[in-house]
């Protein structure tokens, strides 16, 4: 993580004119190995460790201290023991656990520590944060480097890098296509079904009485009503024909409002002409 853990931690709990400070005594740094080869390092918050520790793979290293107020040993609100890589300044924080007493401890391994840590080429700084609510100064002191000894026959996973706003590889949309009409066999059947209705309806309209020896004189009487409302139904057919074939539906209702309006006022004049030969007994 970027963010200085040390910084976040003293603007919470310092104040710059506290009368007194958190201090650490009896600091011990312990690194246990199978091998029997442990190392044991004595601290305190003025003098630091002068060797550089190794962490082995199967290495742990615990960090023992004493936390005092003042001069009185009390337990703080925060206690860290922070690991950080000079060159790039990542750190990781580990909680210490500490008693009323104020004694803490905290105990890490390889598998602890993220694997930019374990890829450092160079030492790693252990530092402790000590700060609590009040008065009291709080403590941020150094006290050992340590070098990491990987397995040599392991290796170390390293994540992905985090997704970082900036510009993107370009995005191609595929859109759904289009609905298709249903196959040819059903809609030929349906056409044929229809087509087959107009024989009856010529032989219910001769059985009715149909008359076609007026359409002479209809047309002389209003020839433009009789063409155009005759033509408009036809119209009315092809807007349909299209809006299956190839229309979508926001051509359709232009075509459809055209053709309606047009039907209406001329079958309004052609329907009334017929009206009046039907009154003076022509029909």
């Amino acid at each position: 993580m970027r963010f200085s853990v040390a910084s976040a931690i003293l603007a919470l709990a310092s104040v710059a004119s506290a009368a007194s400070s958190w201090s650490i005594t009896e600091g011990t740094v312990k690194v246990t190995s199978k091998s029997g080869n442990d190392a044991v390092e004595k601290f305190n918050g003025a003098d630091r460790v002068r060797n550089t520790l190794t962490l082995g793979h199967q290495d742990k290293l615990k960090v023992t201290v004493i936390t005092k107020d003042g001069s009185k040993p009390k337990r703080p609100h925060q206690a860290f023991l922070v690991v950080k890589e000079s060159l790039s300044g990542l750190e990781a924080p580990f909680p210490l656990t500490v008693k009323d007493s104020g004694k803490g401890s905290v105990e890490i391994s390889q598998k602890d520590l993220p694997s930019q840590l374990l890829l450092s080429e160079g030492p790693l700084s252990a530092s402790l944060i000590v700060a609590s609510f009040g008065s009291s100064q709080g403590l941020v002191t150094p006290v050992f480097d340590f070098n990491v000894k990987l397995d040599p026959v392991a290796t170390v996973e390293v994540p992905p890098k985090p997704l970082r706003y900036g510009k993107l590889a370009e995005i191609h949309h595929i859109f759904r296509s289009d609905p298709k009409n249903p196959p040819v066999i059903i809609s030929i059947t349906f056409a044929l079904a229809v087509v087959a209705t107009v024989p009856a309806l010529f032989i219910g309209w001769f059985a009715l009485g149909g008359n076609f020896t007026h359409a002479q004189k209809a047309l002389g009487n209003a020839p433009i009503s009789h063409v155009v409302f005759f033509g408009s139904i036809i119209a009315m057919e092809g807007v349909f024909f299209l809006y299956y074939t190839q229309w979508n539906l926001f051509q359709v209702l232009p075509a459809i409002g055209v053709v309606g309006v047009t039907a209406f006022l001329s079958g309004n004049k052609a329907l009334g002409e017929v009206q009046r030969r039907r009154l003076a007994g022509e029909r």
